[in-house]
C-alpha cells in the first residue's frame, strides 16, 4: 500500500507537469515564446516565426501551432529581432529583443489586416516573464558587468550583490584559491553549497567548495545568480547557483583594453605599523607596494552569418607591500637564556614579572610539576633546553617599543611577496546549418605566487598575499564544447561536454632544508622533501598568523605546504526538449567521471609544537608559554602523516531529470 501510494503521489506530480505552458530554459539557451493572434485576439495557427539574430544574422524559423503558440528555444544570449508572418496579414516586426540564458522572452504578435508586403514595426523593449520556473535570481548583462565598480576586477563579488549572501570572514590560503573565489553563504547554507556553471559545464573545485575559474570580466556576456528554486537541472547545487555565458563573436569585429596601476605612492601609512621619523623616533620601514592589471579582448567573424571568434586575455602583477607586528623574546631573554653564550648562570624572565606586561598574575613561572617558583623569574641556565636555546640565537632583536612594557608585538618586519596571474580564454560559434550550432570554449588561469617569512630563518608569518610564507603555482583549465540539434519542429536536443582540471603544488619557503635537526631536535626532518623544513611552533595554542607563533605551516604562514594536487573532470551533459501541442516535455541527464588527488599538510608534517603556560603554572597560577618553551616542555605535539603520496579516487556523478 505504501509503495502504491507513492507511485500515485508521482504520477499526480507528472501530470501537473504536464498542465504548463510552452517554455524551455536553459543553462546556456534561452528561448523566445508566445502567441500569434488576429485583431480580435484569435488564434492564428501556422503563422509563420524567423528569429534573426542582430549581431550574427543567424536566423532561426518556426510556425506557431493551433493555439497560436510558438516558442524558439536554445538561443545563445544576445539581441535578437522576431519577425510574423501570416496569409492576409501585415507582417509585424520586433526588434532588439534581449534574450538572456535559462530565461523565457515573451513576445506576442498581433496581426492587422493587410497585405503580407506591409509590416508593422514595434521597436519597444519586451518584458522578460518567467512563466515556466519560479527561481529567485539577480541577472547581470554584459554593460553591468563592465560598469559595476568592483576590486580587483574579481567577478565572484558580484555574488555579494543578491540578496540573502552574506561573505564568510575566513578565507582558503591564497596558495589554493588564488583566483580569489569568494566563500559566501546563500541563504545560511554554507559556500561548498554553491554551484558554479561556465558556459552550461560545473565549474566548482569539488573538495574545496570555490570557482574554479574565476572568469575575466571582459569574457562575461551575461550571469544569474539564482538564490532559490532553480531548475531540476540545476540539481547538484544545494545552497545558490552561479551561471555565467561567455561571450561570442559577431558579424563585426569588437575589441577592449584596459590597465589599471595602484602604488604606494598615493597610499597612506598604516598608523599602527608604519610612521615618519621624529626626534628621537626612527622612521618605521615601509615597503613597496604595485599592483597592475592589464589585457582585452576582440571578437569578431570567421566566416560572416558563420562562423564567428572571441578571445580574451587577463594580467595581474602584484607586489604588496606588508608591514607584520610579530612579538619576539625581549633583549634580555636574547642576551641571557641561550645556554651557549650565557654568563650569568641564570635565563633571566624578570621582564614578564613587570606589571606593565600585563600577565594576570605577573608572569611568574614555576618549575613544572613542582608548584615551586623560580624566584625573580631566573631559571637557572641548566634547565634550559639546548634546543630551545638553538632556536633562541636565530631570532631577531626587538626592533620596537611595543606595548606591555616591551613585551608584546616589539618587532617589525617590512617585505612583499609577488602574484602574477595570466589567464585567458578563446571561444569559437559555429552556424553549421539552420539545424545544428555548435560552440567551443578553452580556458586556462595561470598564477604564481610566493613570499618569505618575517623571521627569516624561522619563517613566521610572511609577506606574501595574505601572509603567505611559502611559494604556489596553479594551472586552471576549463574546456567546454556543444552541439544544437533541431530534429523536427517539436523536438530539439543539445548535448555539451565540459572538463576542467585544478592543480595547485605548493612548497614551504624552506623546503628541501633540515633546520629542524640543525636545532637538535630528532625525527621531525626525515629525509624527504615532505618533512623537510621548519615545524611550526605555536604558544597558548595560537597561530593563523598570531604574534607569538613561529615556523612554517598553514596556520603560521598561510601555507598548506607541501601539497600535492590534482583534480579534474569529464561531464556530459544532455537536454531533450519536446513540444505537443501546448505542453512541453524536457528531461536530461548530468554524467560525470571525477579523478581526484589531493596530498595535502593541513597540520605541519615536520610537526606542531605547542608550549601553554599552564605548564609552568602553580595549578592554573602564573606561567608563562614563553618559559614552557625555553624548559622544552612541549605541550601537545602533533603531525600530519600518511603512508600514501599517490593515493587518488575516482567518482561516477549521476544525475537525470524529468
Amino acid at each position: 500500500m505504501k509503495r502504491s501510494g507513492l507511485a500515485a503521489v508521482a504520477a499526480f506530480a507528472l501530470l501537473c507537469g504536464l498542465w504548463t505552458p510552452i517554455a524551455s530554459g536553459q543553462a546556456v539557451f534561452g528561448s523566445i515564446l508566445g502567441t500569434a493572434t488576429d485583431p480580435s485576439g484569435a488564434a492564428v495557427a501556422n503563422a509563420k516565426i524567423r528569429v534573426t539574430s542582430q549581431t550574427r544574422s543567424t536566423v532561426t524559423e518556426t510556425t506557431s501551432n493551433e493555439s497560436g503558440n510558438y516558442a524558439v528555444t536554445h538561443l545563445i544570449p544576445d539581441v535578437y529581432s522576431v519577425h510574423f508572418e501570416a496569409q492576409g496579414f501585415k507582417s509585424i516586426e520586433f526588434k532588439d529583443i534581449t534574450v538572456s540564458a535559462d530565461t523565457g522572452t515573451d513576445i506576442n504578435g498581433q496581426f492587422q489586416v493587410g497585405s503580407a508586403t506591409e509590416q508593422v514595426e514595434v521597436t519597444s523593449e519586451a518584458p522578460q516573464l518567467k512563466t515556466d520556473r519560479a527561481d529567485v535570481a539577480v541577472e547581470f548583462n554584459a554593460k553591468f558587468i563592465e560598469d559595476l565598480p568592483v576590486l580587483n576586477r574579481n567577478f565572484t563579488n558580484f555574488e555579494l550583490l543578491t540578496p540573502g549572501t552574506q561573505k564568510l570572514g575566513w578565507s582558503h590560503a591564497a596558495t589554493e584559491n588564488p583566483q580569489g573565489g569568494g566563500q559566501i553563504f546563500v541563504n545560511g547554507q554554507h559556500f561548498s553549497g554553491t554551484g558554479f556553471q561556465l558556459d552550461g559545464t560545473d565549474n566548482q573545485d569539488p573538495i574545496l567548495g570555490i570557482i574554479v575559474i574565476n572568469p575575466n570580466l571582459d569574457s562575461v556576456t551575461e550571469a544569474k545568480i539564482t538564490a532559490a528554486d532553480f531548475d531540476a537541472e540545476f540539481g547538484k547545487a544545494i545552497a545558490g547557483l552561479v551561471t555565467v555565458q561567455t561571450k561570442s563573436g559577431s558579424n563585426d569585429i569588437h575589441g577592449s583594453g584596459f590597465w589599471y596601476r595602484r602604488t604606494d605612492a598615493t597610499e597612506a601609512k598604516d598608523p599602527f605599523t608604519e610612521w615618519d621619523a621624529e626626534p628621537g623616533v626612527a622612521a618605521s620601514p615601509v615597503p613597496s607596494s604595485k599592483w597592475q592589471q592589464f589585457g582585452g579582448s576582440v571578437g569578431g567573424p570567421i566566416i560572416k552569418n558563420k562562423l564567428f571568434f572571441f578571445g580574451d586575455y587577463q594580467a595581474t602583477r602584484q607586489a604588496s607591500g606588508v608591514t607584520n607586528l610579530i612579538t619576539v623574546p625581549t633583549a634580555t631573554v636574547l642576551a641571557t637564556c641561550n645556554p651557549l653564550t650565557n654568563t650569568t648562570g641564570f635565563c633571566d624572565l624578570s621582564d614578564y614579572l613587570n606589571p606593565a606586561a600585563g600577565y594576570s598574575t605577573g608572569g611568574q613561572v614555576y618549575a613544572p610539576g613542582t608548584g615551586v617558583p623560580y624566584a625573580g623569574n631566573l631559571i637557572p641556565i641548566g634547565d634550559i633546553s639546548p634546543q630551545a636555546g638553538n632556536i633562541l640565537a636565530e631570532f631577531p632583536q626587538p626592533n620596537n617599543a611595543g606595548s606591555n612594557a616591551g613585551t608584546i608585538n616589539n618587532f617589525l618586519a617590512s617585505g612583499s611577496g609577488p602574484y602574477n596571474q595570466n589567464a585567458f580564454d578563446v571561444r569559437i560559434d559555429d552556424s553549421l546549418k539552420p539545424t545544428v550550432q555548435l560552440f567551443g570554449r578553452y580556458s586556462l588561469d595561470y598564477f604564481s605566487l610566493s613570499g618569505k617569512g618575517s623571521l627569516g630563518a624561522l619563517g613566521g608569518v610572511g609577506f606574501g598575499p595574505g601572509g603567505l610564507a611559502g611559494s604556489s603555482i596553479i594551472h586552471n583549465h576549463s574546456l567546454a564544447a556543444g552541439v544544437t540539434k533541431t530534429f523536427s519542429p517539436t523536438v530539439l536536443a543539445d548535448f555539451r561536454f565540459g572538463y576542467f582540471k585544478y592543480n595547485p603544488h605548493t612548497h614551504k619557503p624552506d623546503e628541501g632544508s633540515t633546520p629542524m635537526t640543525a636545532f637538535g631536535i630528532p625525527n621531525a626532518n626525515l629525509g624527504d622533501a615532505f618533512t623537510s623544513g621548519l615545524g611550526e611552533f605555536d604558544f597558548n595554542g595560537n597561530n593563523g598568523g598570531t604574534s607569538d607563533a613561529f615556523g612554517d605551516g598553514l596556520g603560521i604562514a598561510r601555507c598548506n605546504c607541501p601539497l600535492i594536487e590534482s583534480e579534474q573532470q569529464f561531464q556530459f551533459v544532455t537536454n531533450w526538449t519536446k513540444t505537443h501541442g501546448n505542453h512541453t516535455f524536457k528531461f536530461g541527464a548530468d554524467v560525470r567521471y571525477a579523478e581526484n588527488l589531493r596530498v595535502p599538510s593541513d597540520s605541519n608534517r615536520t610537526g606542531d609544537y605547542d608550549f601553554k603556560d599552564a605548564t609552568t603554572s602553580n595549578t592554573g597560577a602564573g606561567g608563562l608559554a614563553l618559559a614552557t618553551f625555553l624548559l622544552g616542555q612541549v605541550t601537545n605535539l602533533s603531525r600530519y602523516v600518511s603512508t600514501s603520496t599517490n593515493a587518488a579516487e575516482r567518482q561516477h556523478r549521476m544525475f537525470y531529470y524529468g
